[in-house]
């Protein structure tokens, strides 16, 4: 819904911005009559996005813990130089630069390769680095290919030459993102009844019905239920998102006071900086029938 919204947004913007250029000679006759702008920004989105997403797999090629300046600077940059490069007017770049961050965007979120919230949180930096990458581009075709005698072979070789620049970037600023960060993510809550019901739900639950943070309904994973496969250590625990799991292992197990698990495997969408190693419950009486439990 929210990218709904954003592209709807766009799309007014962008023909706004494309119909002042088109009058802004001061007469009634347009420069240039709608086909022609719909071509042509119809060609620099295809060529936005088709960078944007063989970027994406190229900045991901091979996998790394973190991202870097090539997946949220370089891509961006040559995508918007490509744009540049296929368009005649630089407001009609714009609008198709506009187009292709949001479309790229929409596509990762559709096939699980990025969330809704990490999109929203890079969508500026990606536009502002697309848009920097389209005025390099501007000043390229208009100082170097316009000149050119081989119009034709030089923006081919461009095109060629920016894909190779994403992978020998990525190449390059590997050994900095293999490193990846350790955060410790502690969480208590106070529950009240019998220990030994309190000690059954932290094994397996069958449904999570309670408020959700808002950051929740931007694309954090959602808890639905927890299933556990036999008791003590070695047994196996499952918890289930809205979208996606996550497999565990138990590696500590004292009955009604604590146990330990290693995370084996995660399968959620997007997320490619964030991972899960391990979780350890702890229980501890606080009064009477009311204990304290500690999640990390």
């Amino acid at each position: 819904m929210v990218f709904v919204v954003l592209i709807a947004a766009v799309l007014i913007i962008a023909i706004v911005f494309i119909k002042s250029q088109v009058f802004a000679s001061g007469t009634s006759a347009p420069r240039w009559d709608w086909k022609e702008i719909a071509r042509a920004v119809g060609v620099g989105t295809l060529v936005g996005v088709a960078f944007g997403l063989c970027g994406f797999i190229l900045a991901e090629t091979p996998a790394t813990p973190g991202m870097g300046l090539a997946m949220f600077f370089l891509v961006p940059l040559a995508a918007g130089f490509a744009v540049a490069l296929v368009s005649t007017q630089p407001e009609l770049a714009i609008a198709a630069a506009l187009l292709a961050t949001i479309a790229s965007l929409v596509i990762l979120i559709a096939f699980g390769k990025e969330g809704v919230l990490c999109a929203l949180l890079a969508f500026p930096l990606l536009l502002a680095a697309l848009i920097i990458g389209a005025l390099f581009g501007f000043l390229f075709r208009r100082f170097f290919l316009e000149k050119s005698h081989r119009r034709t072979g030089t923006t081919g070789l461009m095109l060629g030459v920016l894909p190779l620049l994403i992978w020998g970037a990525h190449r390059l600023e590997r050994p900095f993102l293999d490193v990846a960060r350790r955060e410790t993510v502690v969480s208590t809550i106070h529950v009240s009844g019998e220990r030994e019901q309190a000690w059954i739900s932290i094994q397996s639950i069958n449904s999570i019905d309670a408020r959700k943070p808002w950051l929740m309904y931007f694309g954090l994973p959602v808890p639905r239920r927890c299933t556990m496969l036999g008791s003590g250590i070695g047994a196996k625990r499952t918890c289930y998102f809205e979208t996606g799991y996550i497999e565990e292992t138990v590696t500590e197990w004292a009955p009604l006071r604590r146990m330990g698990l290693r995370v084996d495997r995660t399968n959620m969408p997007g997320r490619h900086w964030l991972g899960f190693e391990a979780a350890s419950y702890e229980l501890s009486a606080k009064e009477v029938r009311r204990y304290r439990l500690v999640q990390r």
